[in-house]
């Protein structure tokens, strides 16, 4: 809270204000002594009154007749803190749902359609980008399929690297499978988590910052969950091919419509239920 000044206690090179004075302090330690000694001894509650006595007429002193004040210069300009600058961007307010039913955020998400297309469009380009890996540092492009079906399929886990190499239908058909059913969960995922980031960076967040968290998060359970891509991997790459999903992904989902929630609807209109009108002649 800001004090208001009287004009007879400031000028333009500074203000009055009042002295600083330890007596306050004196005569709230001696209250809190007379409190701890009903609870300790008589003798701690007498040293109390008389601290508290003794902080009381200081204090009295120091204010009466005529309140002590000293003069306190102002800052040199160069010194002074900057102005606050306003910033022109706004938040967004919740407003009452229907009935006067509280909303949550946020009131309006992407379609899960949106999310299984940009699951889809993310997990192919994360796929382009590890088999591009594979013919160049492999030198075939079943090398990464092979290391993901591994999660599935024991045979790879113990392939050695020539295995890996080679086309393995069953290794196929369970790694299109995991990926792509794992790239749809994570598109619809991102279709109500976008619309909760910062507006203004929701690129960076969406496909940067996020596959970065979910990468540190996959990081110690790689052993336990996959041993074989633990034991091959290669972490750039692999960091690179998260990126690509959440930049692809993010992007075909946040350029789709975003429809409004159901959460302030009434259960019947929820369930798609329909009243017949009622006669009016009856």
């Amino acid at each position: 809270m800001e004090t208001e000044l009287h004009p007879e206690h400031e000028n333009a090179e500074g203000v009055e204000l009042p002295t600083p004075t330890a007596w306050p302090m004196i005569a709230a330690l001696g209250i809190m002594l007379i409190a701890l000694g009903f609870i300790t001894s008589f003798v701690v509650a007498i040293v109390g009154f008389l601290l508290g006595l003794i902080g009381g007429i200081g204090w009295f002193r120091a204010l009466f007749p005529v309140p002590s004040h000293e003069f306190v210069p102002f800052q040199e300009p160069a010194k002074r803190p900057a102005a606050i600058k306003v910033s022109p961007r706004r938040i967004s307010h919740l407003a009452l749902g229907a009935g006067g039913h509280r909303a949550y955020y946020p009131v309006r998400v992407h379609r899960y359609s949106s999310g299984i297309n940009g699951g889809l469009a993310g997990g192919a380009a994360m796929a382009v980008l590890a088999m591009l890996y594979g013919l160049i540092f492999q030198h075939s492009i079943w090398y990464p399929i092979n290391l993901l079906a591994a999660a599935g399929l024991p045979t790879m886990e113990t392939a050695n690297a020539a295995a890996l190499d080679q086309f393995h239908l069953s290794a196929f058909i369970i790694a299109v499978l995991s990926h792509g059913v794992l790239s749809i969960l994570v598109g619809m995922l991102y279709t109500v988590l976008l619309p909760m980031l910062p507006a203004r960076f929701e690129w960076f967040w969406g496909g940067i910052i996020i596959p970065l968290i979910w990468t540190a998060m996959l990081f110690p359970m790689f052993d336990i969950v996959n041993p074989a891509l633990a034991a091959h991997v290669n972490w750039f790459w692999f960091i690179v091919c998260q990126v690509s999903f959440g930049l692809v992904g993010g992007y075909v989902v946040f350029k789709s419509q975003k429809v409004e929630t159901m959460q302030t609807w009434s259960l019947a209109a929820r369930m798609g239920v329909h009243a017949m009108e009622a006669d009016e002649d009856k």
